[in-house]
């Protein structure tokens, strides 16, 4: 294995995730206790990088207080880099509930995080020019983008000046209707796609789930219903074929098709396109080259997953020996697949655990 040279830089909010244990609601539970972790879309994404031997650093705003210092002694377990955490005397840390589904109970999760000292913050107390310094590649979602104008505004400054800087910038859409909410008399789908679109523009590598490209672009996959857990993979070739053309600077599309057969139960796999040359490609693959998702039954926690497939695709993109783009997606796949074996957003697979799933080891026998 090679030396990771490359340093990812990740931007966003996290909150304070707490759970009923195993499958139970919060009604069932309250009053009394919940498990409390850590968990937001860009900080899942440093854990993974950095889990799987990569450099990766977190960039974001959080109130001066014990839930903050526990939060930084996590990071630094997983050897992510948090000098780039600030604290400030304005707004709260978040909070969000999930109940995990099961079989035909999908599951749920309830925000808390309005007025957090991410939403508070104007975009102009962010000096981009350290943040950056030594950064290879910059990374947001548009969960942040959706939580406050301020965080809006702020994410916008970030990737222009990653992207002026020529620092290739990545993007998970993650649509959130809950979220976008923070203009007025704007509905939550057209908030997004102004705001996007803005950011967009700065995108090199573009992340999705097999719905966020209609929600929040107005395209939409072929034959595909994700509400029945009917999707046409091949759609996506064309989805993402309209994303370049309409986004110059995008030079890959990455989609995650999931297909819901329950809570419980799914086919989970990914489709990249690549602009230059027009290919794409799909993973897993079968025995005859042909698309075959992971059938993932009994799943523990698919909260995150999006998250790990992006981490895991930057992760192997930036290292040399995974960085071909068939290659890469295997990887990532993998990497997401397992975390659904996982409690709690961060996915704590090793690469070593990546590659043997890559390799057909997925029997779950135990490792001796």
């Amino acid at each position: 294995m090679s030396e990771f040279l490359m340093r990812v830089v990740t931007f966003g909010e996290v909150m304070l995730r707490l759970a009923p244990p195993g499958f139970l609601r919060l009604g069932q539970v309250l009053p009394g206790s919940l498990d409390a972790t850590f968990g937001g879309a860009e900080v899942n994404v440093a854990v993974s990088v950095a889990m799987q031997g990569g450099k990766a650093a977190y960039c974001t705003v959080l109130p001066d207080n014990p839930v903050t210092d526990a939060f930084l002694a996590e990071l630094r377990r997983y050897n992510v880099d948090t000098d780039l955490v600030r604290k400030s005397k304005a707004g709260r840390f978040g909070i969000y509930f999930v109940e995990t589904g099961a079989n035909q109970r999908a599951g749920a999760v309830t925000y808390d995080r309005a007025e957090s000292s991410i939403a508070v913050t104007p975009a102009a107390e962010y000096d981009w020019a350290t943040i950056l310094k030594d950064a290879s590649r910059f990374h947001v979602t548009g969960i942040t983008l959706a939580i406050s104008k301020h965080a809006a505004e702020a994410s916008l400054a970030g990737a222009k000046a990653a992207h002026e800087r020529g620092i290739p910038v990545s993007c998970d859409l993650n649509f959130r209707k809950k979220l976008w909410n923070w203009e007025p008399g704007t509905k939550p789908a057209v908030l997004a796609r102004k705001t996007m679109e803005q950011l967009l523009q700065y995108i090199t590598l573009l992340v999705a789930n097999e719905e966020d490209a209609e929600q929040v672009l107005g395209i939409h996959a072929a034959n595909t219903s994700v509400e029945s857990g009917e999707i046409d993979a091949n759609a996506y070739i064309g989805v993402a074929k309209q994303i370049v053309d309409r986004f110059p600077t995008i030079q890959q599309v990455a989609i995650t098709l999931r297909e819901s057969i329950s809570a419980s139960h799914n086919n989970w796999g990914a489709m990249l396109y690549q602009r230059d040359g027009g290919k794409s490609w799909f993973a897993p693959t079968n025995a005859d080259g042909q698309y075959e998702p992971f059938e993932i039954r009994n799943i523990v926690d698919r909260v995150g997953a999006g998250d790990s497939f992006a981490g895991g695709l930057i992760f192997a993109l930036t290292t040399p020996e995974l960085s071909s783009p068939e290659t890469a997606l295997t990887y990532a796949v993998a990497a997401s697949c397992l975390k659904h074996s996982i409690i709690g957003d961060f996915n704590g697979s090793t690469r070593t655990e990546i590659e043997v799933l890559m390799k057909g080891g997925g029997r779950g026998r135990v490792q001796r």
